[in-house]
């Protein structure tokens, strides 16, 4: 869906207050010893990364931070190279890329003391995720797991199963005061940009939607809002 994503990318470049994170798979990055066949890739994956780089570029202030997916992991395990790294050094934001994990500290406005609600900070992290992504609740319930083990976080962002979801469970949390809560956090799974076909179809795998999905931090009450 080349098309669809370079239409995307400059959606977000002409609408205020919208950023990215990059969950890796950015290019498909077929190598011989990769489960692709290099001849099915449109193009190298020289090329890929140029043309990532590139249709990247007009938004490369609005990119919060990258971290590689499995298909960049291809040319670690066969060259000591991260095709997302090379990508955010084009755009001269390699300061934003992290090799497993990325988190993010957004605050809202001015950090006001004993503020609360009024100017909210949220802690996100985002790593691309792994494991056979074949059924939906396999997928929702690895990355559940991973965010409990994350205390203090309020959303995390994967990619890989190709599966948009978003679900919402909440921890148990104690303060120091001895006082107890149910505290939300949301589990964000990003879309593919990929038509069904080629290796899914001949694999048996069942096919995904492509579903955008927009996450709203609320600045004057802390709340975030995924729609899809």
């Amino acid at each position: 869906m080349e098309q669809e994503f370079i239409s995307f990318i400059k959606t977000v470049a002409e609408t205020p207050n919208v950023y990215l994170v990059l969950a890796g798979d950015l290019i498909n990055n077929s190598t011989r010893s990769s489960v692709s066949n290099v001849f099915e890739d449109i193009y190298r994956p020289s090329d890929q990364k140029k043309m990532m780089a590139k249709i990247l570029e007009p938004v490369k202030d609005r990119i919060l931070c990258g971290v590689p997916g499995n298909h960049e992991a291809r040319s670690g395990k066969d060259a000591d190279d991260d095709p997302t790294y090379d990508i955010m050094c084009k755009m001269d934001i390699e300061d934003r890329y992290r090799e497993n994990i990325a988190f993010l500290r957004i605050q809202m406005g001015d950090n006001v003391k004993g503020g609360g609600n009024r100017n909210p900070s949220y802690t996100l992290a985002v790593v691309h995720g792994s494991g056979g992504g074949i059924y939906t609740g396999g997928s929702v319930n690895r990355n559940e797991r991973f965010g409990y083990v994350i205390d203090g976080i309020d959303a995390l962002i994967t990619g890989h199963t190709h599966k948009p979801v978003v679900s919402a469970p909440g921890k148990i949390k104690i303060n120091h005061k001895g006082e107890i809560a149910v505290v939300p956090f949301k589990c964000i799974t990003a879309t593919s940009w990929l038509e069904y076909g080629g290796y899914a179809a001949r694999k048996m795998l069942l096919p995904a939607t492509h579903t955008l999905q927009t996450m709203t931090l609320r600045g004057k009450k802390k709340e975030i809002v995924v729609t899809m």
